[in-house]
């Protein structure tokens, strides 16, 4: 497909620059050098290669840490003079990866590295901070900022977070996931904080400026990308410790193909995902991007899925629709088999990587 302007437009995110299996073999490479064990008195990690987060042992406590950037949605919150959204996302991408082991969110800390420090810039992040902690109910513990000059051309902002088990309930691995499970999806606000280096490439080369709204929408196009991410801790927190809860995803870098992550040797079939719709439809068609790649890329309107017994469905439902997910709905199920399948769309994906 050609743009207006006669070149070619981007139809991949390795076209974009986001190449993944130059980031899994680079992945594989620091794994393979820095694979150091502390001694018993430091704690007992435990292995859950490719999960959501770390977790390790101590004493009787099982602690959960994960830690995310929001990536290079800031360039856009740059272009767009609009920062608190990117506060906001600094949170969820963190909490998120919490709540997809099933662990509440107890702190955060914080990271902004740039050229030099705005005091606007920094105002409206730490409004989106507050607001992405109120949704987790998670403390801020404090953070760093990061002046570099020398490496940095604009702002990068993201975090780490720490989460515990409360009750003596167990870590949702996924581990006991099966055929027959029903896969619940709970949407998501848009983009949220994936993709953006090809939706920024996308909407560059659409003509549409990021000013004025696209076709359809009542938003500009920036404002529609820019909007924060949906916070899924209050649906992890009601459905964790559920007998019928087995598994918890968040729908991120890598779109479906995240849900392998839970667990290998079942497939994942996904025959009541929502066709493309919204932004999504319009970064399909204003990028001519096949659909293999759209929903490997971008989370495709559901922001978190919940694996559960299909005896539990209807009742998991209900305890999400009380949390405040009354728009979850069904996506799939699990079959016999691996990877991910797409039936109504001819969309199938053997692994995670």
């Amino acid at each position: 497909m050609v743009s207006r302007s006669g070149q070619r437009r981007v139809r991949t995110y390795a076209a974009a620059g986001v190449s993944r299996s130059r980031q899994a073999t680079a992945i594989a490479a620091l794994l393979a050098n820095a694979g150091y064990r502390a001694p018993p008195a430091s704690g007992r990690s435990i292995s859950l290669p490719g999960h959501y987060a770390g977790l390790i042992r101590i004493g009787r406590e099982t602690i959960a840490i994960t830690t995310d950037t929001v990536g290079t949605k800031t360039i856009l919150a740059e272009s767009m003079g609009r920062w608190e959204e990117i506060g906001v996302d600094a949170v969820a991408v963190n909490v998120n990866d919490l709540a997809s082991i099933g662990a509440r969110p107890a702190g955060l800390v914080d990271v902004i590295s740039c050229r030099q420090p705005d005091p606007n810039v920094f105002e409206q992040i730490g409004r989106g901070i507050y607001r992405g902690l109120e949704a987790a109910k998670c403390s801020l513990l404090g953070g760093e900022t990061a002046i570099v000059p020398e490496l940095l051309h604009g702002v990068d902002v993201g975090g780490t977070a720490i989460g515990f088990f409360p009750n003596g309930r167990n870590p949702v691995t996924g581990n006991r996931i099966r055929p027959t499970d029903v896969l619940l999806g709970i949407p998501s606000t848009g983009l949220q904080s994936n993709g953006f280096t090809l939706a920024r490439r996308i909407a560059s080369e659409s003509g549409v400026s990021l000013r004025s709204p696209r076709e359809g929408a009542t938003q500009s196009l920036g404002e529609e990308l820019l909007t924060a991410s949906r916070i899924y801790v209050a649906a992890s927190e009601s459905l964790a410790g559920q007998n019928g809860t087995v598994g918890f995803a968040h729908i991120s870098g890598g779109g479906v193909r995240n849900l392998p992550r839970l667990r290998r040797g079942v497939q994942f079939v996904l025959d009541r995902w929502p066709r493309p719709f919204g932004i999504f439809q319009w970064l399909k068609e204003a990028g001519g991007i096949d659909l293999t790649e759209m929903y490997q890329t971008f989370n495709m309107g559901i922001g978190f899925v919940v694996v559960v017994r299909a005896a539990a469905a209807a009742s998991a439902l209900r305890r999400l629709w009380r949390a405040g997910y009354a728009d979850t709905l069904i996506v799939g199920h699990v079959a016999p088999g691996h990877g991910v399948t797409m039936p109504h769309f001819g969309v199938d994906y053997s692994s995670y990587s």
